[in-house]
C-alpha cells in the first residue's frame, strides 16, 4: 500500500512538472514569437513613418514584453507544480518585482526618448533645450513614485495609511513653506512657458532695468547698466507686468535724444547736427526706414524741442549710446553757435507808494 501511494504521488508530480514546462517552454516560445513579430513586422511598418520616433519606442517596448511573457508563464509554471499556497505567493511576489523593475526602466527611456524628440527641430518641436530639465524630473518622480507603488501592491504592503501621513504632513509644509512653493511652481512656469531668455534687457514695474543673467526655480536674476545684480522672486515675476525690449520679432528699440534751442535758432541747422550726432554709430541702424530722424517737436517754455530718434540693434547698448550721441549733440550745438537754452525768470521790482 505505502508503494502505492508512493507510485501514484510521483505519477502526480511528474503529470505537474510536464504541464509545468509545457507552460514555461511555451511562454518562451510565444515570447520569441512576439519578439520576432515586433522585429519583423512592426519595425519594418514603422520604418514608413517620417520620424525616428516611433522606431525608438518599438526597440525599447519589445524586449520588456517578451520577457513580460515569460514572467507569466513562469508563474503559470509554478502554480501547476501546486506547491503550498505561501510559495506560490513568494513566487508571485519576485516575478511581479522582476517585472515593476523591468518597466520602470522601460518606461523611463521612452520618456526620455519622447522628450528628446520634443526638443528636436522643425514642427515636431515642443520643447526648448532649457525647459527639457523640468519635464525630465517631473517624468522621473512619477515613474519611480509608481514603480515603488506598484512593489508595495505586489508585496502585500498596505500603503493607505503612509498615504495619509504624506498628505497631513506635505499640507503642514505647504502652510509653513508659501512663499517658497509660490516661487518654485512660479519658476516652473516661467522655464516651461519662456517669457524671457538669458541676455534679455527686462524693464520691472518699478523701473529698474537689467539684462537676464539668470533664470532659476526660486528667482530670476537681473545685471543693471550700474553692474548691480537685483535678485527678483519668480512669484513677483509671474504676476508683474515685465517689459521685454528683446522680445516681438526683433531685439531693435528706438532712443530719443532730446534737445532744446533757443527762440529764434535756425531749424535746418538744428537738424544738421542732431543727424551729425548720429553718424558713426555702430550699435544703430544707419539709414532706411529705420535710419535717425531729427523732429522739431513742439514750443517749449525756455525754448523749441527737438528729438534725434534711432533704432538700436540690440537693447544693451542703450546707455552708451544715449552718452555718445548727447555728447555730440552738445558738442555741435556749441561749435554752431546755437544757444542750448534753459529755464529763466523775470523778477520785476515795482515800488508801491504807501
Amino acid at each position: 500500500m505505502e508503494l502505492l501511494a508512493t507510485l501514484q504521488e510521483m505519477e502526480v508530480w511528474a503529470d505537474a512538472g510536464a504541464r509545468a514546462a509545457v507552460l514555461l517552454c511555451g511562454s518562451v516560445l510565444l515570447a520569441v514569437a512576439v519578439d520576432l513579430a515586433f522585429r519583423r513586422v512592426v519595425l519594418h511598418a514603422v520604418g514608413f513613418t517620417s520620424t525616428t520616433l516611433d522606431d525608438e519606442l518599438v526597440d525599447l517596448v519589445h524586449r520588456p514584453v517578451a520577457v513580460t511573457i515569460v514572467l507569466v508563464g513562469a508563474y503559470e509554471a509554478v502554480r501547476a507544480l501546486g506547491p503550498d499556497p505561501r510559495s506560490i505567493d513568494l513566487a508571485g511576489n519576485v516575478l511581479t518585482t522582476v517585472g515593476v523593475f523591468l518597466w520602470v526602466r522601460a518606461a523611463l527611456g521612452v520618456g526620455q526618448t519622447v522628450l528628446r524628440h520634443a526638443e528636436g527641430e522643425g514642427r515636431y518641436r515642443v520643447l526648448k533645450p532649457r525647459t527639457r530639465p523640468v519635464f525630465q524630473m517631473l517624468l522621473r518622480g512619477v515613474v519611480l513614485g509608481s514603480g515603488i507603488y506598484f512593489l508595495f501592491l505586489a508585496w502585500g504592503i498596505d500603503v493607505t495609511a503612509w498615504l495619509a501621513s504624506a498628505g497631513i504632513v506635505g499640507l503642514a509644509v505647504g502652510f509653513a513653506a508659501q512663499d517658497t512653493l509660490a516661487n518654485l511652481f512660479a519658476g516652473v512656469f516661467i522655464i516651461a512657458d519662456d517669457p524671457y531668455q538669458l541676455g534679455d534687457v527686462l524693464m520691472l514695474e518699478s523701473g529698474e532695468r537689467g539684462v537676464v543673467t539668470r533664470i532659476g526655480f526660486r528667482s530670476t536674476r537681473l545685471l543693471t547698466p550700474d553692474e548691480v545684480e537685483i535678485i527678483v522672486p519668480n512669484a513677483q515675476m509671474a504676476n508683474a507686468t515685465v517689459r521685454n525690449e528683446c522680445g516681438g520679432p526683433s531685439p531693435r528699440l528706438r532712443l530719443t535724444c532730446s534737445v532744446q534751442a533757443a527762440y529764434g535758432a535756425d531749424l535746418d541747422a538744428v537738424r544738421a547736427v542732431l543727424l551729425a550726432a548720429s553718424e558713426g554709430e555702430h550699435g544703430i541702424e544707419p539709414s532706411g526706414e529705420l535710419g535717425p530722424r531729427a523732429r522739431f517737436v513742439s514750443f517749449g517754455d525756455s525754448g523749441l524741442d527737438f528729438e534725434l530718434t534711432v533704432w538700436l540693434k540690440h537693447p544693451g547698448v542703450r546707455e552708451d549710446t544715449l552718452d555718445r550721441i548727447n555728447s555730440k549733440i552738445y558738442a555741435g550745438m556749441n561749435a554752431a553757435g546755437l544757444e542750448i537754452p534753459f529755464p529763466k525768470q523775470d523778477v520785476y521790482l515795482t515800488q508801491v507808494e504807501a
